[in-house]
């Protein structure tokens, strides 16, 4: 018994000298985060958003695809604009600044961008004098605070912290809901091609545009004079919206909306097929709609799998089969052949023309392809991923073969 307290004396005073020492080591925290910012938007108004010289990409968001064009849009600064005439060599020649540009959309010539809260349409006739022609104000007010009337967004900040604890906890309190993330088209009327993770999308003279809980009516059968129709409510996580044959497929992150827009001015609701909680884009074709569903660190609780949906009756959408995948994103149909991104375990390609055995008809993984979105063009098959945006000829989905890459000058990992 002697013996045992003598070890302890000698421990505790070890642990007194130790403590005592004018030598304190203190560890400290980095981590990277999104802070709150709080912006007057008289004064985001008061800035140019003329072109600018071709700029460096350095964190791709959306691509699209208009004409001869390749847009690729970078979160909440803007919109690169490259002739893609020949995919095996973009050429880029502009960036428009936009601040708190998200998405966009191009209809006959005239481009949509988010403003943070406004709508703006640029002419993009002369592609070497792209022109602002339009400013619709405070459409997208879902971005405002309403207690102080300023606009709330996000920047990527790193900060250092002495507590392990205290980083864990500014990390989650700051944190936004990163949710807040076969065009049928008249005879008039030309649109591009827009991704799988888009939030905007054109069709029958409207456009169509969703945050997390809100879809947001445009009549735009004048390109040059879009004109903000009405906001109908979806509930919460409203993620993507797809259109296709007089119907709007929107997905969330509990399940796949579908809305009758034979009336594209007043949209009504037809089903919702509900999944777990999971983010969740969607493409469509006649009969089925094929939407991925993955895990993450802003998909609390998700599964990592494709289900296919029989969408012939779009009342009572009806879950055929759920495929496992690794960690799928974006998605694309090119007549039988599907294309999934599989964020960072790769690129795949399937032959979906029996959707019952699409596990057994994988064609092609291209696990050196970070791909978190795509878009069959008519030209290329076009994906974008943290390292870049690259083309591939897919003319053989089973051997999909590289034409070009946009390289980014400040890779991210893929959430």
């Amino acid at each position: 018994m002697k013996l045992f307290h003598l070890k302890i004396a000698l421990v505790l005073l070890a642990s007194t000298l130790l403590f005592s020492c004018t030598d304190e080591v203190n560890a400290t925290y980095t981590f990277r985060t999104m802070m709150p910012v709080f912006l007057e938007m008289k004064d985001v108004r008061a800035k140019s958003l003329a072109p600018i010289p071709a700029q460096e990409i350095e964190n791709p968001g959306k691509i699209y695809i208009y004409n001869n064009y390749l847009l690729i849009n970078e979160p909440s600064k803007g919109i690169h604009i490259y002739d893609n005439k020949n995919p095996s060599n973009p050429i880029n020649l502009s960036f428009i600044p936009i601040e708190g540009n998200v998405d966009l959309a191009i209809n006959s010539n005239i481009l949509y961008a988010d403003n943070y809260v406004d709508l703006l349409a640029f002419d993009l006739t002369n592609i070497q004098n792209i022109r602002l022609v339009k400013r619709v104000e405070d459409v997208f007010t879902h971005l405002y605070q309403h207690s102080t009337g300023k606009i709330i967004t996000f920047k990527d900040t790193v900060l250092t912290s002495e507590s392990p604890q205290m980083a864990f906890e500014t990390m989650w309190m700051v944190r936004p809901n990163m949710s807040l993330q076969a065009n049928m088209a008249k005879a008039s009327q030309s649109y591009g091609t827009g991704g799988s993770m888009a939030r905007f999308t054109l069709m029958d003279g409207h456009l169509f545009a969703v945050d997390q809980n809100t879809l947001r009516v445009f009549d735009v059968e004048s390109p040059a004079e879009p004109k903000f129709l009405k906001p109908l409510d979806l509930g919460w996580g409203i993620e993507t919206i797809f259109p296709f044959d007089q119907k709007l497929f929107i997905g969330s992150n509990r399940g796949l909306h579908i809305y009758d827009a034979s009336n594209p001015a007043a949209p009504k609701r037809m089903a919702v097929y509900e999944h777990v909680l999971s983010c969740d884009p969607v493409v469509v074709n006649e009969d089925y709609a094929f939407v991925t569903l993955r895990s993450g660190n802003f998909c609390v609780n998700g599964v990592n799998e494709l289900h296919v949906l029989d969408i012939k009756d779009p009342y009572q959408p009806k879950l055929l089969k759920a495929y496992p995948m690794l960690n799928p994103h974006g998605l694309g149909l090119a007549e039988n052949y599907l294309y999934v991104a599989e964020g960072k375990h790769g690129l795949k390609s399937f032959n979906a023309s029996d959707v019952l055995t699409i596990d057994k008809n994988q064609l092609e993984f291209l696990q050196s392809m970070k791909s978190v979105d795509l878009i069959p063009g008519p030209k290329s098959l076009i994906v974008i991923g943290p390292d870049g945006v690259c083309q591939y000829d897919y003319s053989n989905p089973a051997k999909l073969r590289k034409l070009s890459c946009i390289q980014v000058s400040n890779p991210i990992e893929v959430s």
